[in-house]
């Protein structure tokens, strides 16, 4: 049975990322597969017309912008957003979609989740990792009446498209998922998660510079605030 659902590859030169990964990419359980690219030059855009995805190009830079992009482009009820760089493990694809299925309003593959792995374990030092955590905490202790959500910020995750546009995000760049999993949680949606084994970064560098999208992400908790569990009712 084909899924109701849309994969949207988020794309940013990754045609490294697609070569190794693209066999593991269930496409044909799903009811579209498009790629929201930010301006690749590497290759990628080549790869993708090359194998029939359709690209949405973004007139706005910013990995939030590519978010609302494929939520006002596509048809599916559901969406799952995956970035083919080596961090996210596409056996999870459908896992995330079986949460949305199981009454999730929003599911997450979480890198901190018992039994899950993070591509910072194998070093002492983790600022990435601590830094999420930190912001987690904050998002949970400020907005969350529900379970405990682990990782508010990876952006391996699903949601409704009716859910995403409801959401009316406003954040351009990365944080656009710290804004919707609060969102999420002021809401009281409910959330899931799954455990997630984060591999190594395939090709090229992150672009998620550790200090500039960190206070990103301070801005977005602060311009939430109205949304806090104390202020809400």
């Amino acid at each position: 049975m084909i899924r109701d659902a849309a994969i949207v590859l988020l794309t940013l030169n990754e045609v490294q990322g697609l070569n190794a990964l693209w066999d593991r990419i269930p496409r044909d359980r799903f009811r579209e597969l498009v790629a929201v690219d930010g301006g690749s030059k590497d290759g990628t855009r080549e790869f993708l017309a090359a194998h029939g995805v359709p690209i949405l190009d973004q007139t706005i830079p910013g990995r939030g912008v590519a978010f609302r992009v494929a939520a006002e482009a596509c048809h599916a009820e559901r969406l799952i957003f995956y970035s083919p760089d080596g961090n996210e493990d596409p056996d999870d694809i459908e896992r995330l979609d079986d949460l949305l299925l199981g009454g999730a309003r929003l599911a997450i593959a979480s890198r901190f989740a018992r039994g899950a792995v993070n591509e910072e374990d194998v070093s002492p030092f983790r600022p990435r990792s601590w830094a999420n955590q930190g912001l987690t905490a904050l998002a949970n202790l400020l907005f969350n009446e529900g379970p405990w959500v682990t990782d508010t910020i990876n952006g391996f995750r699903a949601l409704r498209r009716a859910d995403l546009l409801a959401l009316d995000t406003s954040v351009k760049r990365f944080p656009i998922e710290y804004q919707i999993s609060i969102r999420s949680m002021a809401r009281r949606w409910p959330i899931a998660e799954l455990a997630t084994n984060e591999g190594q970064r395939i090709g090229g560098a992150s672009k998620a510079l550790s200090w500039p999208v960190g206070k990103d992400h301070l801005k977005v908790l602060f311009s939430e605030l109205h949304n806090a569990r104390p202020l809400r009712d």
